[in-house]
């Protein structure tokens, strides 16, 4: 039989009720800073949670300030709006307080008591200070789902470490198989082009945090998640990790092409780059038969996908010359047409012109009080019946405080404007 749901946010989900977001019955209250956490909790914003972020006073998120680039204004000049901000802030209330104040400590300890979720990144044990932390909370409200996300998790040698995404990029493994080999030009390791652990660290993070809402369906208590930027790096080497387990050897970096699959790289045209993506032996066939060397798919050397790995150093060379004869599209045009997987290599800018990204609606936009209106990119994630909602634009600072607390904690707005003017709000 359905059940009714009822979170913190007050919001009722079940037969009969209008449809909301799948979240729109869970508050979080977000601690969180930079780009794992925010990432997390947008995600659920996303999904119709109600999301308080808290800031420090004055300054707020440190990604406020990381520009250049900033939003342009409504006249064209740089706004004080920084574009990384934007990027993982939308669906949320912005709330300061001043947590170094016993007052503000106070205001967070009585927002956590109306909240399911609380996420912060915090050093481990740093909130304890506070009377923040997971045991002081949980105490206080048994229901509670309180997220820490460190660099190195809440135990082990190095859990007093600040952790950040670079440095677990290159402590974690993935700078090894990330980059040219050596010997080659520009060989060495090299990071991913974004933030890639913070951003994997956020979607497990967001995981965890509804695995643990609905076990306390069951349970009707809450739990301490625990979710480390080191451990999702190691658990995200995947294959990779798996080729050394397996063998007890280090996988090297190959560039662009991959450790068990040949031909699956970038190759060459006649006016830039393109991907072969070719994962089995019939797919082989087809570019081969296009290209018009079907004996290459005969040869023994080649004729197998296994083979083509232990003879990539013979086979590479021979497609590069092969595929440098057409253009990019006419390539793309001539083995879609055989199912033989391929693709460009897409600046940015031709990402969003690109017609299946314009047809999924990937690029949003939104009215913004400091700029007029922000583009942003939507949520990959599409539900039939509860559909990701784009309510609220990344705030400005402390826009949402007065609302928040009179709203959530009943406060009167003389008892705001008082704490507004000792500095608490």
């Amino acid at each position: 039989m359905a059940r009714e749901t009822t979170g913190a946010a007050g919001h009722t989900t079940g037969p009969g009720a209008a449809p909301r977001g799948a979240l729109s019955h869970i508050r979080v209250l977000d601690l969180s800073r930079i780009l794992a956490g925010p990432w997390a909790t947008q995600i659920l914003g996303d999904l119709g949670a109600d999301v308080i972020k808290i800031e420090r006073p004055s300054e707020g998120d440190d990604t406020r300030g990381w520009g250049p680039p900033w939003m342009p204004d409504g006249q064209g000049a740089d706004s004080r709006v920084a574009a990384y901000y934007l990027c993982a802030n939308r669906n949320k209330r912005s709330v300061t307080v001043d947590m170094a104040s016993a007052e503000g400590q106070d205001l967070i300890r009585r927002l956590a008591c109306q909240s399911d979720v609380l996420v912060e990144n915090f050093k481990a044990g740093g909130l304890a200070r506070y009377g923040l932390d997971y045991d002081s909370l949980h105490a206080l409200n048994p229901r509670l789902v309180y997220c820490s996300i460190t660099g190195f998790g809440q135990t082990g040698p190095y859990a007093a470490r600040a952790g950040y995404d670079f440095l677990v990029q290159g402590l974690g493994g993935l700078m090894s198989v990330t980059g040219r080999p050596d010997g080659e030009p520009g060989g060495g390791p090299m990071k991913a082009g974004v933030a890639l652990t913070d951003i994997l660290t956020g979607l497990y993070a967001s995981n965890a945090i509804q695995a643990a809402l609905a076990a306390r369906e069951h349970t009707g208590v809450g739990q301490h998640v625990d979710m480390a930027l080191l451990d999702v790096q190691v658990a995200c080497l995947a294959n990779q990790a798996m080729n050394y387990l397996a063998t007890g050897r280090s996988p090297g970096r190959l560039g662009n092409a991959h450790p068990s699959i040949v031909p699956y790289q970038d190759f060459p045209t006649a006016d830039g780059y393109m991907i072969l993506a070719i994962g089995n032996d019939g797919q082989f066939a087809r570019f081969c038969e296009e290209a018009g060397r079907p004996d290459l798919a005969q040869d023994a050397r080649f004729a197998t996908n296994r083979a083509r790995v232990e003879h990539r150093g013979e086979l590479i060379p021979i497609l590069r010359h092969l595929t440098t004869a057409r253009t990019t599209a006419a390539w793309i045009a001539a083995l879609e047409s055989h199912a033989v997987p391929c693709g460009p290599i897409n600046a940015i800018e031709q990402v969003f012109e690109d017609a299946q990204v314009r047809a999924r609606g990937l690029r949003i936009e939104m009215p913004h009080p400091e700029t007029g209106a922000v583009p942003l990119v939507a949520s990959p994630i599409r539900l039939s019946d509860t559909p990701v909602d784009y309510r609220l634009p990344p705030p400005p600072l402390g826009a949402h405080t007065a609302d928040v607390l009179t709203e959530v904690l009943g406060l009167a707005q003389d008892e705001v404007e008082a704490l507004r003017a000792r500095g608490v709000v």
